[in-house]
């Protein structure tokens, strides 16, 4: 197997050099596969660690338009040494970017106000009747659609803005494969200038109009 397929492979994944030569072996030097073959045991890996505490890690930042955006986001992982890793530190600013550029409004889908949720389930059912499905596929339907909603709004469920392939979520289970040791993604906040202020429209036609009368 070729070092460059290897190392495109390790570029894409994160695992290590000798897990992507066996996966790209068993299956016969196909990228695509051979990534999820390693995200496959890459997912399993993680789960393993899981429940791990997590009482180290970093707080990362990111300044974004001449300051105009603003994030910052804690991570955490079991050991000083990996807070340290400049991978993890790494990892912490791509996310930070994410953050950022996706604007999340929630970490997991377990954090969506209850309200909101039911909320947007009823415009979903609507959206669905209104297009003529039966009310007992419609529930499904919304099922579905909610999982769009989620994939806009929350943080681990969105795809990663510098590889759409992957979820948040999916990237920090390859992560904790890598390190060999539980992540977790915290808390985070995201700062725009002037949101949430009343803004002065002016109507320069109006204003124009007023003057000539």
């Amino acid at each position: 197997m070729s070092a460059d397929k290897v190392k495109e492979l390790r570029a894409r994944t994160g695992a290590g050099f000798m897990d992507c030569k066996r996966a790209l072996e068993q299956t016969g030097g196909d990228l695509d596969k051979a990534a999820d073959l390693l995200r496959e045991k890459g997912l399993a890996a993680a789960a393993k660690k899981s429940g791990r505490i997590t009482a180290e890690g970093a707080v990362g930042s990111y300044i974004h338009g001449n300051g105009r955006i603003g994030v910052l986001v804690e991570m955490n992982c079991e050991t000083d040494f990996v807070a340290k890793n400049s991978d993890f530190q790494d990892l912490l600013h791509d996310i930070c970017m994410h953050v950022a550029a996706a604007n999340p409004k929630y970490l997991t889908k377990e954090e969506v106000d209850s309200a909101v949720l039911e909320h947007e389930k009823q415009i979903l059912l609507n959206q669905a009747l209104n297009e003529g499905k039966k009310p007992e596929f419609a529930e499904k339907i919304v099922l579905g659609r909610l999982d769009k909603f989620f994939s806009e709004n929350c943080l681990l469920e969105q795809p990663f803005v510098k590889d759409p392939a992957l979820t948040v979520g999916q990237l920090l289970k390859q992560k904790i494969a890598q390190f060999g040791e539980n992540i977790n993604l915290r808390r985070f906040v995201r700062f725009q200038m002037g949101e949430g202020l009343e803004k002065r429209q002016d109507d320069f036609a109006a204003e124009i109009a007023r003057l000539q009368q």
